[in-house]
């Protein structure tokens, strides 16, 4: 299956639009009827994630989301693009040598330096099967994936 990209503004309302595409795409995908709450949930998790951070550091730029399966597992990737400069106050690292390497939730809240656990990622963790959350110079891009278990539909 090819990748399918997704772009959206920043606006809470797109966040369900976003749920009701990754739904889609993952039932085509070959995702079982029994995961596809999980990932709708976990993609709206990340999704809100992305639209709190652009509202507040970068309203006008738009959250990207990609859907892929291959390898029998489909995969979604959820990218903000707030600025990894900290002019903002939010405490990111302002090189890519200063990036600190993140592998969940506890990493990500001391690489954001926001001070208060992140119940959001909790729940994309236990929702999805496999979870990589990282920092780049562009902003934090959260890969979640899931088994395919059927042949994808065409």
């Amino acid at each position: 299956m090819a990748t399918v990209e997704l772009s959206f503004s920043a606006l809470p309302v797109h966040v369900r639009t976003a749920r009701l595409i990754v739904t889609a795409v993952a039932r085509r995908s070959g995702i079982d009827e029994d995961l596809l709450d999980e990932v709708r949930l976990a993609v709206g998790e990340a999704c809100s994630r992305a639209v709190e951070a652009h509202r507040l550091h970068c309203p006008d730029e738009p959250v990207r989301m990609e859907m892929t399966a291959a390898e029998r597992r489909f995969e979604v990737i959820v990218n903000d693009s707030v600025p990894g400069d900290d002019s903002s106050g939010t405490g990111r690292p302002t090189t890519p040598a200063d990036l600190p390497k993140v592998t969940g939730p506890d990493d990500l809240e001391f690489a954001l330096g926001d001070g208060a656990a992140d119940l959001g990622l909790a729940v994309i963790a236990g929702l999805a099967d496999d979870v990589d959350i990282s920092t780049t110079p562009k902003g934090v891009q959260i890969r979640m994936s899931w088994p395919v278990e059927a042949a994808p539909t065409t």
